[in-house]
């Protein structure tokens, strides 16, 4: 089922990452401190991360996805050039690697994933993956102004909904996502998952202070 989810998360996020243009990439973004600039690198490094976990059973300690975090070379343009190489950049280095995590994904070829000085099972590393690439996902969308056309598809949030509990408890809760969002009742599957992690899905696109 996680692998399922993993597949749908990506395919999700690639969509949404196709919204991106150069003028935004300087947006607040739901995730605090950053703006969707810092976001995307952030994506692309977990999106690294997450495929030498699954790949290679293991992740490396120093893994911070220097490419991901590359920023353009100031000598070769300025001003709007500037911002353009490193928006297809940063969305080409996306694509590329949901590919390879997908492809990874597929293989199940290790029952527990080393990451820093323990061993967690791969089921976990995968259901870490689609929820983080699953809101990544929406946030980038909120960044760009589509927060509200471009939902997370029901069958997926609802199924993120029910892996929730493996991921996100109260020892997690402060440290990496802020506190949920209330929302009126007969929400969508979209707004109570992104409103579970801390966003607020009647403001897309604001920053909110906690986690992301």
């Amino acid at each position: 089922m996680t692998s399922s989810l993993l597949a749908d998360a990506l395919d999700y996020a690639v969509g949404s990452v196709a919204c991106v243009a150069p003028g935004l990439l300087s947006r607040p973004t739901p995730c605090r401190d950053w703006d969707l600039a810092a976001l995307l690198r952030h994506a692309n490094d977990s999106l690294a991360a997450l495929h030498e976990g699954l790949a290679r059973g293991y992740v490396s300690p120093d893994r911070t996805g220097p490419a991901a975090s590359q920023q353009p070379n100031g000598d070769r343009a300025a001003g709007d050039q500037a911002a353009g190489d490193q928006a297809v950049s940063l969305t080409a280095i996306f694509r590329d690697r949901a590919a390879r995590l997908l492809a990874a994904a597929g293989t199940g070829g290790h029952d527990d994933i080393a990451v820093a000085d323990r061993h967690v099972a791969a089921v976990i590393v995968t259901a870490v993956g689609a929820i983080e690439i699953a809101v990544h996902g929406w946030d980038v969308a909120a960044a760009c102004g589509h927060g509200r056309s471009r939902p997370i598809p029901a069958e997926l949030a609802s199924g993120v909904l029910e892996i929730i509990p493996l991921v996100v408890t109260e020892a997690t809760r402060g440290s990496q996502f802020a506190a949920p969002v209330s929302l009126p009742p007969l929400a969508s599957p979209s707004d109570r998952l992104i409103a579970l992690l801390g966003r607020d899905p009647a403001a897309p696109g604001q920053a909110r202070p906690g986690p992301a």
